[in-house]
C-alpha cells in the first residue's frame, strides 16, 4: 500500500526564513565585542527570535495547506522589525528595546490566537500557544535595565520549563483546557437569549505534528545560520591582503563549516551514525535544537573575527565565544544522541570529549594564533565525524 505523499516546506515558509536570515546575521554581530552581559543579552535576544519561528513553524506544520498567509507574513514583519532593533539594543536608552518587546508580544499573541481558533491545543510544545513566558515580556514594558532583562530570562526559563513538564503529559494538559471550554460554554448557555438553538459544545484535540516535515524545518534553520558562519569567513576575508595565515583560517572555518553541516544534516539532528530508529519527542528536540543553532551562530560570529586577523592572538572573549559555541552545540547534540539511542561508548568516547575539548582550546585561545584556534576546534569536529557504530554479527 503507498503511504500519504511526503510534505515539504512551502513557498511561504521559504520566503518567511528569509527574514530570520537577516536576523540572525544581526544577533551574530552583537557577539564581535563580547562580554559577560553581552553574551547573556545575546542568548534572550536569539530565543525571541527563534521562539516566534518555532511557533509559526509549529502552525504551518499542524495545518499544512489551511496555512494562514496573513498569519505568517505578520510573523514576518514581527522579525524583521526585532533585528532592525537588535543592533541598539541595550544601547540607546530603551527607544529600540521598546520595540523589540512589542514586536515580540505582537507576533506572540498573533501565533497563539491562530492556533487558538483552529480548535486544537500544541501539546507537543505548548508555549506556543498558551505563552506561559510572556507575562514576564509584559511586565518589562515598565522595567529598566538590568531588570527588564531579568524579566526576559525569567519568560525563557517559564517557556522552557512550562513546555518540556506539560508536553511530557499532554493527556492532563488536554483534561485542563477541556474543563475551562465546558465551563465557558455553560456560561454562554446562561447568557443566550430563549429561542436560540444552542451552540454545538467546544472541542480540545491534541494537534498532531508531521515529524518529517518538522525535522526538515529544524534542518533549515539549521542552513541559516551556517550560511551566516560563512558570510563572516567570506565577508572579513574581502578586502585583504591574502597571506598564508588568512589561507590556513579560511581553509579551516571553512571545514569547521562543513563539519557541523555533515554532522547535523547528514547524520540527522541526532548527530550520531545510526541513531534515527528512535522519533524524538519535540520537548527534546526543540530545545536542544535551540542551543544548537545558538551555538553555531556564537561560533559564525568567532569565525568572523578570525578571518578579519587570522595571525592575531585572540583577546577580549571572542576565544571563548567560539569555544562555549561549539561546547553548546556539541553538549547539545549528545543529549540528542543520548535519547535518541546511541550507543554509551559513543556519549563517553565522542561525545563528553567534544564538549570538554572546546573549553581547553578556548582557555589557550590567547596563546595561539587564531587561525590555529579554529583548526583546533576543526580537529574536534572531525573527531565527531569519525566515529563508526560497532557492527553487530548478525550485520556482519
Amino acid at each position: 500500500m503507498t503511504g500519504a505523499a511526503e510534505r515539504h516546506a512551502s513557498w511561504l515558509e521559504l520566503f518567511f526564513d528569509l527574514v530570520v536570515v537577516v536576523a540572525v546575521a544581526q544577533l551574530a554581530h552583537r557577539l564581535e565585542h563580547p562580554t559577560w552581559a553581552g553574551v547573556g543579552l545575546f542568548v534572550l535576544l536569539y530565543y525571541a527570535v527563534w521562539s516566534i519561528w518555532t511557533t509559526l513553524t509549529l502552525y504551518s506544520n499542524v495545518h499544512a495547506e489551511r496555512t494562514r498567509t496573513r498569519s505568517m507574513l505578520i510573523g514576518m514583519f514581527g522579525i524583521a522589525v526585532m533585528a532592525a532593533a537588535v543592533p541598539d539594543v541595550a544601547h540607546d536608552g530603551g527607544l529600540h528595546e521598546g520595540w523589540f518587546i512589542a514586536a515580540y508580544i505582537t507576533c506572540r499573541i498573533s501565533a497563539s490566537q491562530t492556533l487558538q481558533h483552529s480548535g486544537t491545543i500544541m501539546t507537543a510544545w505548548p508555549a506556543a500557544q498558551l505563552g506561559a513566558g510572556l507575562l514576564p515580556w509584559l511586565a518589562s514594558i515598565w522595567a529598566d535595565a538590568p531588570w527588564r532583562y531579568a524579566l526576559w530570562g525569567v519568560g525563557l526559563v517559564l517557556d522552557m520549563v512550562f513546555s518540556i513538564l506539560q508536553s511530557r503529559r499532554p493527556e492532563s494538559l488536554i483534561e485542563g483546557l477541556q474543563r475551562q471550554a465546558r465551563r465557558h460554554d455553560e456560561r454562554e448557555r446562561r447568557r443566550q437569549r430563549p429561542g436560540r438553538p444552542p451552540r454545538p459544545p467546544r472541542e480540545v484535540a491534541a494537534a498532531v505534528l508531521d515529524p518529517a516535515h518538522l525535522g526538515e524545518r529544524l534542518g533549515l534553520f539549521v542552513i541559516i545560520v551556517l550560511g551566516e558562519a560563512v558570510a563572516q569567513v567570506v565577508l572579513s576575508s574581502s578586502g585583504k591582503e591574502w597571506d598564508a595565515q588568512l589561507g590556513l583560517a579560511a581553509l579551516a572555518g571553512f571545514g569547521l563549516i562543513v563539519a557541523l553541516w555533515w554532522l547535523t544534516l547528514q547524520y540527522g539532528i541526532s548527530t550520531v551514525v545510526a541513531a534515527r530508529e528512535r522519533e524524538l519527542r519535540a520537548y527534546v528536540a526543540l530545545p536542544t535544537h535551540f542551543v544548537m543553532t545558538a551555538g553555531i551562530t556564537a561560533t559564525a560570529a568567532g569565525l568572523g573575527v578570525v578571518a578579519h586577523e587570522p595571525d592575531a592572538h585572540l583577546h577580549g572573549g571572542i576565544g571563548w565565544v567560539l569555544g562555549a559555541g561549539l561546547a553548546a552545540y556539541f553538549a547539545a547534540s549528545t543529549v540528542l544522541g543520548a535519547t535518541a539511542g546511541a550507543e554509551r561508548r559513543w556519549v563517553w568516547l565522542w561525545g563528553v570529549p567534544s564538549v570538554i575539548a572546546p573549553l581547553g582550546v578556548a582557555a589557550v585561545s590567547g596563546l595561539l594564533p587564531a587561525w590555529v584556534v579554529i583548526a583546533l576546534l576543526l580537529v574536534v569536529a572531525l573527531w565527531r565525524i569519525a566515529y563508526r557504530p560497532r557492527r553487530s554479527p548478525a550485520a556482519a
